[in-house]
């Protein structure tokens, strides 16, 4: 009996102890949810964003002006900026730039005021006589005329061309005219009126005959040139014009049509 109760407290002890150390050793670890969450919606780490060092490139070089000159087809001729100045002035022959150096533009509107006045060569090159032309069609002054009511013939001696208003408005635009040249053959300045028109009319003194010929005075008249009309000084008192000017103002006019002749021709 006495070793049955030794060996039931032994047996005891041992439960106990046992028991004991259960209760004090440590809870095993649980994962803790909230970190995973965290560190699951962080995500990868990304590699740091690289500052960006002080620009070391160039500073940019100021470009230069563009270098002026000829760009067109035509060559250049010696009244290039007056010419160009001119018919800016005058209008209607295209864009002009009146900065002195030919373009295609310029030569383009050059080319046509020559060829609106047989400006032999019609080259687009302004020289001596395109400037010329250029100055007297720009010095046009309708004032200077005097026109009354109805069509007035009007030419200007000092400038070389004549033009037609019909009650203030012009109708037939300025153009180069040939008048008479010094010696006794001086165009008179006055106011005439149309007397005839023939075409053609028949020279006796130098046998020739006369295109559209439409006379004012002392057996002068309007008619288209016998020649070229910027080649020689002048006419033998006759007013001579481009033919299709001629034929403008031949188709505009009837007997009685006054004409007013003023100015001087330079030189007579």
């Amino acid at each position: 009996m006495r070793a049955a109760a030794i060996m039931a407290g032994a047996l005891t002890a041992v439960v106990l102890g046992a028991a004991t150390a259960y209760a004090l050793s440590p809870a095993p670890a649980t994962p803790r949810f909230q970190d995973v969450a965290v560190k699951a919606a962080e995500g990868p780490v990304a590699p740091p964003t690289p500052v960006a060092s002080p620009s070391t490139s160039p500073s940019p070089v100021p470009s230069e002006p563009p270098v002026r000159g000829n760009t067109g087809s035509c060559e250049p001729g010696e009244n290039q900026k007056e010419v160009e100045d001119l018919l800016v002035k005058i209008g209607g022959y295209g864009a002009v730039d009146a900065d002195g150096f030919q373009s295609d533009g310029d030569c383009a509107a050059i080319k046509a005021f020559q060829t609106r006045f047989d400006i032999r060569p019609a080259s687009g090159q302004p020289g001596p006589l395109t400037a010329n032309v250029a100055r007297r069609i720009a010095a046009f002054d309708p004032s200077l005329c005097g026109a009354g009511p109805g069509l007035t013939i009007c030419v200007d001696l000092t400038q070389q061309i004549t033009w037609a208003t019909r009650d203030g408005a012009i109708v037939l635009a300025p153009t180069v005219v040939r008048t008479g040249m010094g010696g006794g053959f001086q165009t008179p300045a006055g106011h005439f009126e149309l007397t005839r028109k023939n075409n053609p009319e028949w020279s006796k003194p130098y046998k020739v005959n006369l295109l559209r010929f439409q006379h004012f005075v002392d057996g002068m008249g309007f008619h288209d040139t016998p020649s070229y009309i910027h080649d020689a000084f002048g006419s033998h008192g006759c007013i001579n014009m481009l033919p299709d000017d001629s034929k403008a103002l031949w188709n505009m006019t009837e007997v009685g049509t006054p004409v007013h002749i003023f100015g001087r021709k330079p030189g007579t």
